[in-house]
């Protein structure tokens, strides 16, 4: 007899929502017209970013990272905000063979501690700062060879090209997230946070 009424969808793991506390250790800002950061006290936000930052405004520029549109096709800027965690740069600078990869030479604006595996953060994480700045998560960040080549001419290595596309193998889940801002407002240097990991789901195959 023909089953007219197979299963409608396969089993779901639901994993629960959960909250973590953080806290901002360290704050930076690309001035001007390149990606490279510098240290700062606070950062200034406004629905379009940091304000004076390289990654600032409401829209941004298609690239490679959205082959599903022209190269330079005008679209939301989610990426406003890049955030690294210490303790994933510093796995990351071993397998390079480093002492150090500082945040600021791959264009971090902020660097959370307190967060395992910040990284795999789930895209609707939010982030709610003790003075009243939230910023939501969009996605993880990918490594690509422009950061690559700024860590290989900061650091010395001796092929700076090798250690452009060295940077992308060795980063690949540890290079942090990247995030737009939600609420507005002064984030400072040592601030604490609560994050709120969304509910999520695995399909079962």
């Amino acid at each position: 007899m023909l089953d007219f009424f197979p299963e409608a969808e396969k089993p779901v793991e639901i994993i629960p929502a959960k909250k973590l506390s953080a806290r901002a250790a360290a704050l930076y800002v690309a001035p001007g017209d390149h990606f490279q950061t510098r240290p700062v006290e606070e950062l200034r936000l406004g629905f379009d970013g940091i304000s004076g930052d390289f990654h600032a405004g409401a829209t941004r520029r298609s690239g490679g990272r959205e082959p599903w549109y022209a190269r330079g096709t005008e679209m939301r800027n989610e990426r406003q905000l890049s955030i690294v965690a210490a303790d994933e740069l510093a796995i990351v600078a071993g397998r390079m063979g480093l002492p150090e990869i500082k945040p600021e030479w791959i264009g971090a604006n902020l660097v959370i501690e307190g967060v395992p595996h910040l990284s795999m953060l789930p895209a609707g994480t939010l982030l709610f700062f003790k003075d009243g700045v939230t910023l939501k998560v969009d996605a993880q960040n990918g490594p690509c060879r422009i950061a690559g080549r700024s860590i290989a001419e900061n650091a010395g290595m001796a092929d700076i090209e090798a250690g452009a596309l060295l940077f992308p193998r060795m980063a690949k889940r540890l290079r942090g997230v990247v995030a737009w801002v939600e609420k507005p407002g002064t984030i400072r240097a040592g601030e604490e946070i609560s994050a709120r990991v969304p509910e999520q789901w695995i399909y079962q195959a």
